[in-house]
């Protein structure tokens, strides 16, 4: 009798977890009115999942005299562990590098139109350190007519402050038109958040954990002021030094610094 009821436990618990489970996927499939087009969870082992994610590979400076190398397949610098993905600095020769890094696109893999994308993260931290969560025209072909989108930007000498960014040929920090705006997160590099965009054809809204911080609307209604009705792709990258994130220099004693991504989510309205 005792061997019965074990087995009918048994089988309440599988079948409670089994319905935890399945109200667990439903709700992750859908979100306000979208559903889940994409994501990836990073629960694997070892480097990305090469069927989402590409790599920039080089020590050039990226446009924004950067100090480190992109190295490809390297998991000292790229690797899934723990159900994150970590993008991982390093100070080491490389190259003609003081520092190594990655920085991974889904360039030519997937894009996207619109959408809600939400990346959970825990930012790096110490001066010298510029990781960033943002989108690019799959159709780049100058920057920044063909537009950039920064969910989360976060520079190490200014500890806690997020940055969100929309920039067009019309609107960019190199004329200093750049429509932008900062919001405190005072354990940024402690604790994971997520960093989430709604993207329309009439307006993007850039939140933190749900507290929307920016807004650019699609008022002028052309390319020049609104490159964005148009595929983009995801890049998730950990610059060190640069014009701007080196612009109080790189402290050396901070190394190793990680880059922790959770997850990307992508959902869409289906028709």
């Amino acid at each position: 009798m005792r061997k019965i009821n074990s087995f009918k436990n048994a089988a309440l618990i599988v079948l409670s977890l089994g319905m935890i489970y399945s109200c667990t996927t439903k709700i992750a499939q859908q979100k306000d009115g979208k559903t889940l087009v994409w994501s990836d969870e990073f629960n694997g082992s070892g480097l990305p999942d090469s069927t989402k994610w590409n790599y920039d590979v080089g020590g050039d400076g990226y446009g924004n005299n950067e100090a480190q190398f992109y190295t490809k397949n390297r998991l000292e610098n790229a690797r899934q562990e723990n159900g994150n993905l970590i993008i991982e600095a390093r100070k080491e020769n490389w190259e003609n590098s003081k520092y190594t890094s990655a920085r991974l696109l889904t360039r030519g893999k997937h894009s996207w139109k619109y959408g809600t994308f939400e990346i959970r993260a825990k930012l790096p931290k110490g001066r010298g350190t510029w990781p960033a969560i943002w989108m690019m025209s799959e159709n780049m072909k100058k920057w920044p007519d063909d537009g950039e989108l920064d969910i989360m930007e976060h520079v190490g000498y200014n500890q806690g402050f997020i940055h969100a960014t929309a920039h067009t040929k019309k609107y960019n920090h190199i004329i200093n038109t750049q429509k932008t705006d900062t919001l405190f997160v005072k354990d940024a590099s402690e604790k994971f958040h997520v960093y989430k965009m709604d993207w329309s054809p009439q307006k993007i809204d850039i939140f933190v954990d749900d507290e929307k911080y920016y807004t650019y609307i699609n008022t002028e209604k052309n390319y020049i002021a609104w490159p964005f009705d148009q595929p983009f792709f995801m890049i998730l990258n950990l610059a060190i030094g640069g014009n701007w994130g080196g612009q109080k220099g790189i402290d050396d004693q901070i190394f190793p610094q990680k880059f922790y991504i959770d997850y990307v989510r992508i959902y869409q309205k289906i028709n």
